[in-house]
């Protein structure tokens, strides 16, 4: 990465301020906060994130605005013509083409999410960003990061730099024990959940709104993500906030990026397209593209508190995920499941295989024979389904759901 980054004149180090964040979930929640929140102040931020859902362009937002087709196809021409056909992976070339199109745009604010871990990932160039912070760490890609939640830690923290302001999202404790061990060790101040910031839901607001404690108090209309697990994502954003040097935004603005926050596939309540139109009169269709056992919590305790009424499943998985632990938290409010083979995925994990997880679980399963036919299973008036299981899945359901 750093042979092809040089052979480009080395764009990494002609961005504007960088907060480089790392995690096992929320890392695009987090920047959808942030760049909503910025946005809003008058900013002109640059964003780059993974994966795509629909088109790749996604992954590529320059100062405010989606990288377009004529632009990503001369910058990656030109980023493959001074590789010179080097060995070089995908991920790397794209965020060298990501840096570069940066370095060459003005902007107040460049965030960037890691790809995969942190201390290898090809994003850990940056020699020292403005801000690093590092979301909920759990269980996830274990062939490569390790098979334990301290390994994984260790991983992810990699990105810590010294003398750097890391903000850290709630953590458990053996994932807290190896990021602050890491941060002594090369003296990287820590902005730590539960310890010099905090989080809550504002219940006695009205409307119910969110409660920042960090560095000044703040009070602010709730996340316009759904979901317990958003107001740890926008405490996180609010916290970087609290450490990037020269940035001071206002509560309007920070109210204004509250309720404005989009990012797909997040417990997103889908109300256009084919799927929907095919709903029976009542029913309603979710989407969200969690895919690991703390996801599957994260979707429990949404479901705890969808009681009104009854949940059913449309669930694909790639077969590096592990179905058993992301349906336990959600088996005790499931009312039913259609399982799905991810279309076009050669790694997705068969229908029948999913099918027969869930039920070892106590959940009513049948496979499907594709999405259209799972929604269609699922429906009822008054219902409520939720597809999940993989950021590959919640992708083809908005490809093909307009």
């Amino acid at each position: 990465m750093l042979r092809l980054l040089d052979a480009l004149g080395n764009p990494h180090d002609h961005l504007p301020p960088v907060v480089h964040v790392a995690g096992t979930n929320g890392k695009g929640s987090t920047l959808a906060f942030l760049r909503a929140f910025l946005e809003q102040a008058g900013y002109r931020v640059h964003v780059y994130t993974s994966p795509h859902l629909v088109d790749f362009n996604e992954r590529i937002r320059v100062a405010g605005s989606l990288i377009d087709e004529p632009a990503l196809a001369a910058l990656l021409e030109e980023v493959e013509s001074v590789n010179a056909g080097a060995p070089i992976t995908f991920f790397e070339i794209t965020t060298a083409l990501a840096f570069l199109a940066f370095a060459r745009h003005p902007a107040d604010a460049a965030l960037i999410e890691t790809g995969l871990g942190g201390r290898f990932d090809a994003t850990n160039v940056i020699a020292r960003p403005a801000v690093t912070a590092i979301t909920p760490i759990a269980l996830d890609h274990q062939h490569f990061l390790g098979d334990t939640v301290a390994k994984i830690a260790f991983e992810k923290a990699g990105i810590l730099k010294p003398a750097v302001p890391a903000v850290i999202a709630p953590q458990t404790a053996a994932a807290q024990d190896v990021i602050e061990a890491r941060a002594g060790e090369i003296g990287a101040p820590l902005f730590r959940h539960g310890a010099e910031w905090s989080c809550d839901p504002d219940a006695a607001a009205v409307p119910p709104g969110l409660r920042y404690r960090g560095r000044r108090l703040l009070t602010l209309p709730a996340p316009g993500l759904p979901g317990r697990h958003q107001y740890d994502n926008a405490g996180t954003a609010l916290a970087c906030l609290d450490c990037l040097p020269g940035f001071r935004l206002g509560e309007v603005a920070l109210a204004r990026g509250m309720a404005t926050v989009e990012w797909p596939a997040r417990l997103q309540h889908l109300k256009r397209g084919p799927l929907v139109a095919a709903l029976p009169p009542g029913c309603e269709l979710w989407l969200d593209g969690a895919h690991n056992p703390a996801g599957g919590a994260a979707l429990g305790a949404v479901a705890a508190e969808w009681r009104d009424r009854p949940l059913r499943l449309v669930f694909g998985m790639l077969a590096t995920h592990d179905p058993d632990g992301f349906l336990t938290p959600l088996a005790p409010y499931i009312a039913g499941m259609q399982a799905v083979t991810i279309p076009g995925e050669p790694h997705a994990r068969p229908a029948e295989e999913l099918a027969a997880a869930a039920r070892t679980l106590g959940i009513a399963a049948t496979p499907a024979a594709g999405i259209a036919a799972a929604v269609a299973a699922s429906a009822a008036p008054g219902a409520r389904v939720l597809i999940c299981g993989s950021l590959y899945l919640a992708g083809r359901v908005l490809q093909d759901n307009g």
